[in-house]
């Protein structure tokens, strides 16, 4: 987890909305694809799953004690065949999930949930940050690492979410967008990263960056076809 009381879909998901409204800094594409990441990249770190030659396999099946982290656990262990990342991203994301996560940090007062219509007639729902603190320990997590500090698994994991996502750059306005794509190679290729953190980073961000490429391509295609 990114942080004691977070995991990192959480983490992610405090990251891609704007605080004082909660407006969605990228797309909804983008959003549920880096959690399904996330989800994954958490069970590496805590030793469930493993990352073989780009294959995702069940190394430990005991629960978390998280009810998303353990229900991506359960769908793993029960797999009869060993998958690729990029299956397993694009099988786990889900918006009913990143719902799902909003609420639960709604409900902990990370975030306030507000409700109201768009034109007066569509229903939606906005999620406000209502408790500034967890999400200016992980930016300063992340400031701390894009600045040339040794972070940890899930910071360095973390980052490399939000950079495949390009949501590092809404994040970090004042960042040059050349040190991002420096500190990612940085952090995926360090030496202080166990075998299991650099595959699951690398991994991840390529897996994520390939199914976000291909639900924009497939959605595009389809608007095309409709037009």
């Amino acid at each position: 987890m990114t942080d004691a009381n977070l995991t990192m879909a959480e983490a992610f998901l405090l990251l891609s909305l704007r605080e004082e409204d909660g407006k969605p800094l990228i797309g909804s594409t983008e959003t549920t694809t880096a959690v399904a990441g996330a989800l994954l990249t958490d069970l590496v770190i805590s030793g469930r799953v493993s990352v073989d030659d780009g294959h995702v396999k069940c190394v430990n099946p005991a629960p978390t004690g998280d009810p998303e982290l353990d229900a991506a656990l359960q769908r793993i262990a029960e797999e009869k065949k060993e998958r690729k990342v990029k299956w397993w991203v694009s099988k786990l994301r889900s918006d009913k999930l990143r719902r799902r996560l909003l609420t639960r940090l709604a409900e902990r007062g990370v975030l306030r949930e507000e409700h109201g219509r768009v034109l007066a007639v569509f229903p939606t729902t906005r999620y406000p940050e209502q408790d500034p603190v967890p999400e200016q320990k992980i930016r300063a997590g992340l400031r701390s690492a894009i600045d040339g500090a040794r972070p940890d698994a899930h910071t360095a994991c973390l980052f490399a979410l939000i950079h495949a996502c390009k949501l590092d750059r809404k994040v970090f306005p004042d960042v040059a967008k050349s040190l991002f794509a420096q500190r990612a190679s940085e952090m995926a290729e360090g030496e202080w990263a166990g075998e299991a953190v650099r595959k699951v980073i690398a991994e991840v961000q390529a897996a994520t960056t390939a199914v976000i490429v291909a639900a924009t391509t497939a959605t595009t295609v389809s608007a095309a076809g409709g037009s």
